[in-house]
């Protein structure tokens, strides 16, 4: 049997907690909500619910999917609940957040995937908030161009869709989502005005070649926003780690992506979707005015 491999200092993080942790606790808690922050079991939540930020999950807590990855529960969800996009909406006004992440869970059992609740909930977040720019991270509605196309013409600033790994290695450890597949995604978004972004985790078995051919894909596609983080291993269940690739190759991986015409990669281990992703909205809209 294979040593596990032992995780390095720079993997180890204190969480914390203060006043404002508490008070987005308290809000997520008697809002119903649900968070990617606590059902992927961020290394970042700690950080985040202490600045007041959190990553808001729709659809409900259950996945139809079952990537070897993800630490989201699989199974059959229950029906939409049809005041969640309010709820949301009530909870960026209460957090009085500037810049709100949203994302959910794939919703395969549904006739639209769920691509007209997701349409609500940003018009609802801009109704209540209309000084508050939305940045949501999609399935990829299995392709389908005509739902992809209700959330772009909800209109929020930016729409992230993950690539998750290399090419090689996404049959592995994606359960229906295909590489080709996720970069027709993101060409559509690109293609539409909206600003694209992805994200990948490292430490899979790829290569930094393979990851450099990734980033080419995506930057043919028309991706703007790159993250990239150390992959993490929810439980002895799910896929296992290759590696914790180095402080340095991260350092490295970023200046790669920079040289190829990314406006911005985040690049670190602790890296997630939407880690500082307020600081990215800002950096883009000085990039653009």
């Amino acid at each position: 049997m294979k040593d596990r491999v032992r995780k390095p200092e720079w993997l180890k993080i204190s969480i914390g907690a203060n006043e404002r942790y508490t008070e987005t606790k308290r809000i997520v808690d008697s809002h119903c909500l649900h968070t990617i922050c606590s059902s992927g079991r961020c290394p970042n939540m700690g950080e985040c619910w202490g600045k007041g930020t959190a990553t808001f999950m729709i659809g409900g807590d259950i996945c139809t999917r079952c990537c070897k990855f993800c630490n989201t529960q699989t199974g059959k969800p229950l029906p939409l609940d049809p005041n969640e996009p309010t709820h949301v909406a009530e909870s960026v006004a209460l957090m009085k957040l500037s810049h709100a992440v949203i994302t959910s869970v794939d919703r395969d059992d549904l006739p639209d995937l769920g691509a007209a609740h997701w349409a609500r909930t940003i018009q609802e977040i801009k109704r209540l908030n209309p000084e508050t720019t939305v940045e949501v991270l999609i399935p990829d509605f299995q392709g389908r161009k005509e739902l992809v196309a209700q959330v772009i013409e909800a209109h929020p600033e930016i729409i992230s869709h993950n690539m998750e790994t290399v090419k090689r290695i996404s049959p592995l450890v994606r359960s229906a989502a295909r590489y080709e597949t996720s970069l027709k995604v993101i060409h559509q978004i690109a293609a539409s005005g909206t600003t694209a972004k992805s994200g990948i985790m490292v430490g899979l078995g790829e290569t930094p070649e393979e990851v450099e051919e990734l980033m080419d894909d995506l930057r043919q596609a028309g991706c703007q926003i790159l993250t990239i983080g150390q992959y993490l291993q929810p439980s002895h269940k799910h896929y296992p780690v290759a590696e914790y690739v180095t402080p340095a190759q991260f350092v490295l991986y970023k200046e790669k992506g920079l040289a190829k015409g990314f406006d911005q990669v985040e690049s670190a281990p602790l890296v997630r979707s939407s880690y500082h992703a307020e600081k990215q909205i800002r950096f883009y809209k000085k990039g653009t005015e």
